[in-house]
Formats: structure tokens, C-alpha cells, sequence
């Protein structure tokens, strides 16, 4: 555990400012005490600090945190003083079985092990997306979760949202008729964080207030350096899952959703050249293959990022832009346009908006990405949470069989029944990866 007096002398940059949960105060019309989750925040010091503070605002009691970079999490560590303040993931877990349910907003490479030692220990889980970083963590999360019947939900918000709802109702409704081509992109990486780098060859001290053993975790040994952490891990292979976790998980929600995408048989990916040997590279276009479900025909789904764009609708008016992140389908009667974060969608041109009706609603809506997590915990019912590993585990894997035709530099013929690449063996060690001793799954 951290000592928390020392840690106050580091969090003096943000001293004064904290949030006291509603649930700390009670009164009258709050959540009786009884009722409110503990919840343990495992990796706080970017998005999983702001996913705990939203909980505490919706009346959940912050009972413990824990990361491996104190000056990092300061903030989040100052904002909730009656938390137990620990460093290491597992002693957490072992002390505070008090704990009903854990937020974990770790970078990517420890989103598996965290998650199945957290569902091994009996909590539900809200991990931030990507929900794995290989694809079998996302097969054994997924079913680890089904096994405990434990509440899980990734930090996929749009997924609550309006917009995925009615692009799924219209295309269900056949507003643009058969749907064979989608098209995805995102302004990712690029100023948002580096890639297509090679290892820094200095070796800069160790932070005084981060543990960088604890901090690889699972990941091969190497030495500290500031392109890493905090923040920067996005773009090493060891570490991240480029902008296909960033930010597929997000803008690529609303095809997998309407169109009922399972897995795919197939991917390939064109890069920026060459590809260096530990990072992803400055773009890339991945495209997969799908085949047809039920009535649904086969679909062709690419993805674009690092600044490429899909070509332009014929339909999209001159002078009209795409967007820096978005999707549109291409169905046998027209186009449907939505922006990223699973936006609103459109008919294109945006004459054919201006007289169509609206299909009727046929799907409930949302009570709000957090507060159907909260509720589906209180009230032990793990289908409740919309973005659960029931539905997020399968879109996870088809999205990392899209960085294995990009690592690899090739066609992968995907055989999901397998978890395998049935064409590229040499995709083994990255589809079940290893782990240093004591951070696995």
C-alpha cells in the first residue's frame, strides 16, 4: 500500500480540490447505504479517474484505489481522502473483499489480467476499452464472466447511446435496403499520441513515484522511458492496441451492432512502410470480410485511421466534409452518414432527411452507459449492462484480427471456432500471448 501522507506531499499541485460523494453525506432521496456498491478504481490517473468520479457522483461509495504512479493519480487519489490507497492490483484484491465491484483504467496490456483475477475474486467488473489486448484474454474474460454470472461493461459510452439505436432500427428496418459495404475512420493516432517509433536507446531514471515493475506488468522486461508512460503507451505493440482500441471500439460500434457482425474470416491491412519492429505505424487501412448471417448478405467493413479517409460518397454533397472521425453504410437503396462515438446518423444527400419518416422504435433505450452497470450490479442481473463481455467480447476479438493482418503484413484467414489464422502460424504468439511470472491470466 501507498503511504498516504507521503502521497499528499506529491498531490500538493492539486491540493483543495476534491469531490465529496453524495453517498458520504446521505439525506433525504439518497441511495441508502445498504444499496450503494464499493467500488475499487485500479488505474485512476486518466479515464478510469474519471469514470470514478462519475460513479461517486451517482451515489456509489469509492472504497479503495489503487496505481502504480502516484504523482499520475494525485488527483484522483486527493479527490476521494476516505479511500484505501494501494499500489499493487492483486493486494487490493486480497485485503478489501468488502469490495463489490472494480473500475479498471490501466493502459491496455493489463486490462486481461486485472479483469480476470478482479472476476476470479468475485467483483463485477467496468473495464476501459479496449476490453483486451490480445484475443484470447478476450475469450477467457468472456467466458470468466459468464461462468461467475458477474456484472462486466466496457467504457464504450456511445454504446448507450441514441445514435446507435436508431442507425440499428433504420437499417433494420430497411430504410437503405441490403447493406454490403461499411466504412469507418478516425483522425487517430497523430497528435494524440505517437506512433511509429523505434525503442529509445537512453535510459532515463526511474520516477521516484512510479513503480515500473508493477507498471509492465505482464509485458516483456525493458527499461523505463518517458515515451511509454504515463499516457504515451498507446502505440507500442507491448503496451497498446494502436487506434483499432482507441478508437474502432467506438467509431465501428454501430456496424457491429446493426448489422449483427460476429467474427470475421478474413482481414488484411495496408500501412504506412516500413512497419517498425515494436510500434504501430503512422496509418493504416485494415479491411475485413464478413460473411452472411441469417438474411443479412455478406459485408465488407474497412477501417481507416492516421488521417486516411474512406472515398467519398457519391451522394455527400460538394463542399461537404466527412469528418474527422465517423462511419457510413452503403446499403442497395442509399447511404446512412453518422459521425464518430457512435453519432447520429443521416440519409445523404441531406434533402432525402428532410421527408423521411422514421421507422418506429423498437429498441429500449438507455438509463445511461454507468447507471445501467450500477443498476445491473445492485440488482445481479449481468444481461442489463448493454456493453457487457457478452456482446463486447466478440466484437473485441473480430477488432484484434484486424492488428494481426496488420502486424503481420498480410491476409489472415481467420477460423474462430479454432482461435486461429489458418493460413499465418507465426500469428500464435500474438493471438495467446505470454506473460512475465505473476501477471497473467
Amino acid at each position: 500500500m501507498f503511504d498516504r501522507r507521503r502521497f499528499l506531499t506529491v498531490a500538493g499541485v492539486v491540493a483543495g480540490w476534491h469531490i465529496v460523494p453524495r453517498s458520504v453525506l446521505g439525506g433525504a432521496g439518497q441511495t441508502p447505504p445498504g444499496q450503494r456498491l464499493n467500488i475499487a478504481g485500479i488505474g485512476v490517473g486518466g479515464q478510469g479517474g474519471g469514470v470514478v468520479r462519475q460513479l461517486a457522483a451517482q451515489e456509489q461509495n469509492i472504497a479503495a484505489l489503487c496505481d502504480v504512479d502516484a504523482k499520475y493519480a494525485a488527483r484522483t487519489f486527493q479527490a476521494f481522502p476516505q479511500a484505501e490507497i494501494f499500489r499493487d492490483y492483486r493486494v487490493l484484491l486480497d485485503k478489501r473483499r468488502d469490495v463489490d465491484a472494480v473500475v479498471i483504467g490501466t493502459p491496455d496490456h493489463l486490462h486481461g489480467p486485472v479483469t480476470v483475477a478482479a472476476l476470479r475474486a468475485g467483483k463485477h467488473v467496468y473495464v476501459e476499452k479496449p476490453m483486451a489486448h490480445s484475443i484470447e484474454e478476450a475469450r477467457v474474460m468472456t467466458r470468466l464472466a459468464q461462468e461467475t454470472k458477474r456484472v462486466t461493461q466496457v467504457g464504450n459510452a456511445g454504446h448507450a447511446g441514441e445514435g446507435l439505436r436508431l442507425t440499428r432500427e433504420w437499417i433494420q428496418a430497411g430504410v437503405i435496403g441490403n447493406v454490403r459495404e461499411v466504412h469507418c475512420w478516425s483522425d487517430r493516432p497523430g497528435r494524440f499520441w505517437k506512433q511509429d517509433l523505434d525503442r529509445p536507446t537512453d535510459a532515463p531514471p526511474v520516477p521516484p513515484d512510479l513503480d515500473w515493475n508493477l507498471w509492465l506488468g505482464g509485458a516483456p522486461e525493458r527499461p523505463y522511458h518517458p515515451v511509454y508512460c504515463p499516457r504515451a503507451w498507446r502505440g507500442w505493440f507491448d503496451f497498446g492496441t494502436g487506434a483499432m482500441g482507441d478508437m474502432a471500439v467506438h467509431n465501428l460500434d454501430p456496424a457491429f451492432y446493426a448489422l449483427d457482425l460476429d467474427a470475421p474470416v478474413a482481414a488484411e491491412a495496408q500501412t504506412s512502410q516500413p512497419l517498425k519492429p515494436e510500434s504501430y505505424p503512422a496509418w493504416s487501412i485494415i479491411a475485413y470480410d464478413f460473411p452472411a448471417r441469417g438474411k443479412r448478405p455478406a459485408v465488407k467493413v474497412t477501417w481507416y485511421d492516421g488521417g486516411k479517409l474512406p472515398p467519398r460518397p457519391p451522394e455527400l454533397e460538394a463542399g461537404r466534409q466527412l469528418g474527422d472521425n465517423g462511419i457510413y453504410f452503403v446499403g442497395e437503396q442509399g447511404t446512412i452518414l453518422a459521425g464518430g462515438w457512435a453519432g447520429t446518423p443521416r440519409l445523404i444527400p441531406e434533402s432525402r432527411m428532410k421527408v423521411f419518416q422514421m421507422p418506429p422504435r423498437t429498441i429500449p433505450r438507455s438509463i445511461g452507459h454507468h447507471a445501467e452497470w450500477i443498476q445491473a450490479c445492485q440488482d445481479g442481473k449481468p444481461e442489463d449492462a448493454q456493453a457487457g463481455f457478452a456482446y463486447s467480447g466478440p466484437y473485441t476479438e473480430a477488432l484484434l484480427v484486424g492488428n494481426l493482418a496488420l502486424r503481420l503484413q498480410k491476409r489472415i484467414e481467420w477460423d474462430s471456432s479454432a482461435m486461429q489464422a489458418t493460413n499465418a502460424p507465426e500469428a500464435e504468439p500474438l493471438i495467446r500471448k505470454s506473460y512475465r511470472a505473476g501477471f497473467g491470466i
